[in-house]
């Protein structure tokens, strides 16, 4: 199976407040720009502010499992893009990649999200327009396999 081009959802860069004492992005900063990606993935599939409030529906991360691969510096270009790994009629599992203008692999970030009723606070079938979006992502192939599904541990030989 082809791996499709992903869904480029956030353009920004390594903001001054979001470098550490190690001169470099600090960690929780990747978790912030992956959550602004989920914001702009929101926005893609219909739940936007307006969105929201017309649907009475919402997302809600459930999971996260954050991979650092390189050091991101200050000013430097963040790219985040999206790969549906699986989905149902109220569950997203996502695989964000965030790179930098070289195409350089800074940091992965697999994530469970869970449409939620805002009325009743529970979990809840994607609105019909949603789900129509949520069906047009692209899906995650193989070759992202090492990337999706990880466990952590220390291996023993």
């Amino acid at each position: 199976m082809p791996l499709l081009q992903p869904l480029r959802l956030l353009d920004t860069q390594v903001a001054p407040e979001w470098v550490d004492y190690n001169g470099h992005m600090n960690d929780a900063e990747y978790a912030r720009v992956f959550s602004l990606a989920v914001e702009a993935l929101m926005d893609h599939i219909g739940l936007d502010a307006a969105g929201r409030q017309q649907h009475g529906y919402t997302i809600y991360t459930l999971e996260t499992h954050l991979c650092y691969r390189r050091e991101a510096h200050l000013e430097q270009q963040l790219n985040v893009d999206l790969y549906l790994a699986d989905h149902d009629a109220k569950r997203l599992h996502v695989l964000f990649e965030m790179r930098d203008s070289d195409n350089n692999l800074l940091a992965t970030s697999e994530q469970m999200l869970m449409g939620i009723d805002v009325e009743s606070g529970r979990p809840a079938a994607f609105p019909e327009p949603v789900a129509t979006a949520v069906g047009s992502l692209p899906n995650a192939s193989g070759d992202l396999a090492d990337a999706v599904g990880r466990r952590i541990g220390i291996r023993r030989k």
